[in-house]
């Protein structure tokens, strides 16, 4: 099964030079570097460790068997503690590892603390970066430098009740307008269920709708950033989404509060006919009430057959700048982060591959996998990359304007010109 790919050439054409193998060898190694010892390894503990310990295990034997007098050691950390692990480990050198997994929303504010190294050059040389899917190495980049390599990727798109839909007569919408008259019919016919599990904290599933919409958040000039959520385009997106917390689709008593995790719950235990959901709620989902009775499309944009562009989430792997084996650390980031490890962590953890290729080949193989896929290969989005927007993010700023609109506290507008100024404010522009 070949998806649809949207692929940025030129963008990606230097990735596509260069010859080296995937792991360099330790002759390579800029002058004064560490080739042997200790190599140390930050990964993030997952809720139930051990399936990605195993894969993690069996990297670093092959790796310590290709590097003669090299020891990997891996430490695994709290997410919830990461900040201070981090901003510790910029600021203390000696207490930094050499390559660390870290989330794709944390790097601007990583880069901004030189914490991590500077990949651009490498990458080029890497034969399989031209295989990356091009928006989501963008997750990987700041101001035109790359600083890791996507070790997985998660997209949402839109699950579906395939009995409610059967009994009404309906089908999965195309577009983002019919999503919403499909809603509202079916909370009409069954008052019992909400048409679709929105909230108004999910901010992941508004964003889409923003992006559909032909709008932004926000806008890069140079070097600085300047809100653009209160422009035309974004205003009819978030508008639209809105408009899916009313009394006739998701109660806004109940659905204003909503958070991402919530919504796919309300829709796993049967509250719901439709939620946005993601490729890592597939297991949720199975567990709840309505296993065997759904099925999933691509969150539809606003012309018939177009997909709604949706947030790049996931983790990069990268280098941290202060390491003395950098070139060591760079060959286990390809080696983990390559083709084949991605491969194993999607066996063993359902982790989306960030290759085209390796997409393809596990979609074959899982009909489920398709409207994600193809969702991340028609194009997707992400967030401002400045560490401005890790305190926007914090304040809520979105989901608080979204709460105004649905409630009827302000209307579209005003709420939307509130939110660009704060977020402005925090910008400095």
């Amino acid at each position: 099964m070949r998806f649809r790919r949207t692929l940025a050439v030129a963008a990606l054409g230097a990735l596509a030079i260069g010859c080296a193998p995937p792991q360099a060898s330790n002759d390579t190694a800029r002058q004064g570097e560490e080739t042997t010892g200790e190599l140390r390894v930050w990964l993030f503990q997952e809720a139930s460790n051990a399936a990605k310990e195993a894969v993690v295990d069996e990297a670093k034997a092959e790796f310590e068997m290709a590097h003669d007098g090299v020891t990997v050691n891996v430490e695994y950390l709290p997410v919830d503690g990461r900040a201070t692990r981090f901003n510790g480990a910029f600021n203390d050198k000696a207490s930094a590892p050499d390559l660390a997994e870290f989330g794709n929303t944390d790097l601007a504010g990583y880069t901004a603390s030189n914490g991590f190294a500077d990949l651009t050059a490498d990458l080029e040389k890497w034969p399989d970066s031209k295989d990356l899917v091009p928006e989501v190495l963008d997750t990987a980049t700041v101001d035109g430098r790359t600083y890791g390599i996507p070790w997985f990727t998660g997209t949402r798109a839109l699950y579906y009740r395939t009995d409610v839909f059967t009994e009404l007569g309906l089908k999965p919408p195309t577009t983002l307008d019919e999503l919403t008259a499909t809603a509202r019919r079916i909370r009409a016919a069954k008052p019992e269920l909400y048409g679709i599990a929105v909230g108004g904290k999910y901010q992941f599933a508004l964003l889409p709708y923003i992006w559909a919409n032909g709008g932004d958040v926000a806008e890069q000039d140079g070097d600085a950033w300047r809100a653009t959520i209160d422009s035309e385009q974004a205003r009819a997106g978030l508008g639209q989404y809105a408009e899916l917390i009313s009394d006739d689709i998701c109660p806004p008593a109940a659905c204003a509060q909503l958070t991402g995790s919530q919504s796919v719950a309300a829709f796993a235990g049967g509250k719901a006919a439709m939620t946005i959901g993601g490729d890592f709620n597939r297991a949720a989902v199975d567990a709840g009430a309505v296993t065997g009775r759904y099925a999933v499309v691509p969150l539809p944009g606003k012309e018939s057959g177009s997909i709604a562009p949706a947030f790049a989430g996931g983790n990069l792997l990268g280098v941290f700048t202060s390491s003395k084996k950098r070139t060591l650390a760079l060959d286990f980031v390809k080696l983990l982060g390559g083709k084949a490890y991605q491969e194993k962590m999607f066996g063993a953890m359902g982790n989306m591959p960030t290759f085209a290729d390796v997409q393809d080949r596990i979609a074959a193989d899982d009909e489920f996998l398709g409207p994600f896929i193809e969702t991340v290969q028609s194009g997707t989005r992400f967030v401002p990359s400045t560490p401005a927007w890790t305190k926007i993010d914090a304040a809520g700023v979105l989901p608080t304007t979204v709460q105004q609109v649905a409630t009827g506290q302000l209307d579209v507008a005003a709420a939307t010109s509130a939110a660009a100024a704060e977020m402005n404010e925090a910008f400095g522009s």
